[in-house]
């Protein structure tokens, strides 16, 4: 009988060390980020301005549409409207160019890891099912570019915008007009590299009936609506807060368990960190020079080491120059493999579906993103100096 018990002991044991191996491996950020608030919180113990740390609205934001467009995910209503677009056109350079387009227009309306979590396997599907695997690897990074720097011309687009479009209270026009210039110079960087790296191929998408249920279609659809509303300030956030999770408790619960919530509770450990960070008086000092001398170049290589969410959170407690913080958490999204939350969700999708090709993706996904980041930021700098 003991012995029943004892390998009970040790298989539950095995068990559960096995699921937090997993969690921490799908929450790597956030497993970090918990561990940065903790540390900063043995320097700077629990008191009350802790309260003050956290910026509800952008949780309450994030939280709507991310549990909106998993609704709208689990209709198929995204895989319908790519899979259209696809169907258009005959070719391989044409269909992967309609692949990071959508992917780059989904980034700027349902935020850029959403994005690629809807879009990634699709491209998958579609190079896969024509004999196109060569063109994977590419068309995964341009992709994962496409998201990144897509959304970063809308408030909700990445993650850092619409936590620094509230906390700045950056007006919706100047916003847009701040990351107008390499938005447009993303643009035409990923058209160029689409047509010269894909050959023009005739390529066939096979022919797929879906079928939409046009009431949950239109439901979620206003929901998404009220979602953006609320980003933009039309109406206070905490009524979003009520409707959005009460609506989908009976449409859909499916999609409140799918919300990203390593996404949310990252956001609240790095909040933390963040706020510790500056009430350190060294630390205050050193990021306040650092910031003072270059904005932009240090956001950009903050974003290489610690990501671009991170970085957006703790670097906007030391200056007010919002604009050159913006275009650095966005264009630094580009460069390494943890510069953003998206390149690992892209990173991971390639590895599924190509194991034992993770180092050969790494080495053209470095190729790439370094030449985006080089010239992206090269091109503010000469911006700034005219």
């Amino acid at each position: 009988m003991s012995h029943a018990i004892d390998a009970r002991y040790v298989w539950n044991k095995g068990y559960i060390w096995e699921r937090i191996k997993d969690v921490i491996k799908k929450n790597a950020v956030m497993c970090i980020a918990l561990a940065a608030a903790v540390i900063t919180s043995i320097v700077i113990p629990v008191d009350e301005a802790y309260v003050g740390y956290f910026d509800y609205k952008t949780l309450t934001c994030l939280f709507c549409v991310l549990a909106v467009v998993c609704a709208l995910k689990n209709i198929n209503f995204f895989y319908m409207l790519a899979r259209k677009v696809v169907q258009l056109f005959k070719t391989a350079r044409m269909s992967v160019l309609a692949l990071v387009y959508i992917t780059f227009i989904g980034s700027m309306l349902i935020a850029n890891d959403m994005a690629l979590l809807t879009f990634l396997p699709l491209g998958y599907f579609v190079l896969n099912t024509t004999g196109k695997q060569k063109y994977m690897a590419f068309t995964f990074i341009m992709q994962n570019i496409a998201a990144n720097l897509g959304g970063m011309l809308t408030p909700f687009g990445n993650p850092q915008n619409l936590y620094l479009y509230s906390k700045y209270e950056i007006p919706n026009l100047e916003f847009m007009a701040i990351m107008a210039p390499p938005f447009i110079l993303s643009v035409i960087m990923i058209t160029i590299c689409c047509m010269i790296f894909v050959k023009s191929e005739p390529l066939q998408l096979s022919d797929e009936k879906i079928v939409l249920n046009p009431q949950k279609t239109i439901l979620y659809l206003l929901l998404f609506a009220l979602s953006i509303v609320i980003v933009f300030r039309g109406i206070p956030y905490w009524i979003g807060l009520i409707i959005i999770p009460v609506a989908l408790f009976f449409l859909d619960r499916k999609a409140l368990k799918m919300v990203d919530y390593g996404l949310l509770f990252t956001f609240v450990f790095f909040f933390i960190f963040a706020g510790n960070m500056a009430r350190i008086d060294i630390v205050r000092n050193i990021f306040s020079t650092l910031l003072d001398k270059n904005t932009l170049l240090f956001s950009v290589l903050s974003c290489q080491c610690i990501s671009n969410v991170p970085s957006a959170i703790l670097l906007s407690q030391f200056t007010g120059n919002y604009a050159d913080l913006l275009v650095g958490v966005n264009i630094g999204g580009a460069g390494t493999l943890i510069a953003s939350l998206a390149s690992l969700i892209t990173f991971r999708e390639y590895v599924k579906h190509n194991p034992g090709r993770g180092g050969y993706y790494v080495g053209i996904f470095s190729a790439f993103n370094f030449s985006f980041l080089a010239i992206l930021t090269g091109f503010m700098f000469l911006i700034k100096l005219f």
